[in-house]
């Protein structure tokens, strides 16, 4: 692990008992004596807080200083309406390469005079030099400095409201700028688990004095890795490098609802970023594939990689599954998965575990239904 980085949060981690993996080039908690299978349930039923700081936290700001300019430039290389993003909101954003896929997913933030982007922690070097390469009219800059965590579950907003009384003003993907201490914590109410929540940018040099302070109370109990990916599965939300990649479309990946209606053909700002040609075709035509939920027959679990058939017996496998696992709250196995675009929810496929053909059933998602304050 001589090569991987530390957040802030390292040492507090290890005290609480937190078991240390390598994730996306730092040792991350994958989970604390607790346990995932009752983290998960906890954050379910309370509160879990996760640290997130090995993701990226971007600046983009159009030289003009015009939050116009800098929401039009984006649009160059995501097929989403930035320039309609209220100023307090955020929007979920890809960025798409010349072949339709996808480079990686974020969340956008109009601040006002800046966009605020949070990126995935593997990919975030790419993406700020992506973003510097197409937007010549922008500055674009990595936040240093600032550590980020999530709080999540039904009673996020109680726990956060001690310390930040006006988070209970905001609303799903609401944006704020708030003061805890003499810090500024930058909040967004939102979250990868399907429950309510919020994620808070704080400085360094309070996080683990902010951390405490929420771990402190009863409702709170941190949560690792592990849990992080069993929420986001039963809540139908993608792993990027696992759902969705550089070879699969935001149409593919069953994404179309966040390409809304000015980028698309016979929008205000049709098309303009890389791709469009295929995925505006797609969005038209329908994809060959597309990812699906599954809910497999019994009790064992079908994996990421495990190869999906049409039959219990026979013939080429038609697709696989990207990920895969036991999902505590709805105390059955799920999975996602590519499959043909035609087969539609309430087919039987089947997944290949351990050489014996096993029943899955084509379902909707989310698993576990979303519960987010609106």
């Amino acid at each position: 692990m001589a090569d991987l980085k530390r957040t802030v949060l390292y040492d507090l981690h290890v005290r609480l008992g937190g078991k240390m993996v390598p994730f996306a080039g730092y040792e991350m908690p994958v989970q604390y004596p607790m346990g995932v299978l009752k983290e998960h349930l906890h954050t379910r039923a309370s509160a879990g807080l996760f640290d997130v700081s090995h993701m990226g936290q971007i600046l983009l700001t159009a030289k003009s200083g015009r939050i116009e300019d800098a929401a039009l430039a984006l649009e160059r290389l995501v097929p989403v309406d930035i320039l309609g993003l209220r100023e307090g909101r955020q929007r979920y954003a890809m960025f798409t390469n010349d072949a339709g896929g996808i480079l990686d997913d974020l969340m956008v933030a109009n601040r006002g005079d800046h966009l605020f982007l949070v990126v995935n922690a593997a990919c975030k070097e790419a993406d700020l030099a992506h973003l510097k390469a197409g937007l010549p009219d922008c500055d674009a800059g990595m936040v240093e400095g600032r550590s980020l965590l999530a709080l999540q579950g039904p009673k996020a907003e109680a726990a956060l409201a001690r310390l930040v009384p006006d988070v209970v003003d905001l609303t799903f993907m609401d944006v704020a700028i708030r003061a805890w201490d003499t810090a500024e914590l930058w909040i967004s109410r939102s979250g990868y688990t399907g429950e309510d929540g919020f994620e808070i940018s704080v400085p360094d040099r309070f996080a683990e004095t902010f951390a405490r302070r929420l771990l402190d109370m009863d409702e709170v109990a941190p949560i690792g890795l592990g849990a992080r990916d069993s929420l986001r599965l039963e809540a139908g939300m993608c792993l990027y490098g696992h759902d969705i990649d550089e070879t699969t479309t935001p149409v593919e990946g069953n994404l179309t609802w966040a390409i809304q209606k000015a980028r698309r053909a016979g929008g205000a700002r049709e098309g303009g970023f890389p791709g469009a040609e295929r995925i505006l075709k797609e969005l038209a035509e329908g994809p060959a594939r597309r990812r699906v939920g599954l809910r497999p027959e019994g009790r064992a679990p079908m994996r990421e990689g495990t190869a999906i058939h049409a039959g219990s017996e026979g013939g080429a496998a038609i697709g696989t599954i990207t990920s895969g696992g036991f999902g505590p709250s709805i105390e059955a196995p799920m999975a996602m998965g590519y499959l043909p675009a035609d087969l539609t929810e309430g087919t039987v496929v089947f997944g290949e575990v351990r050489g014996k053909r096993l029943p899955a059933v084509i379902s909707a998602m989310p698993f576990q239904p979303n519960n987010y304050k609106r």
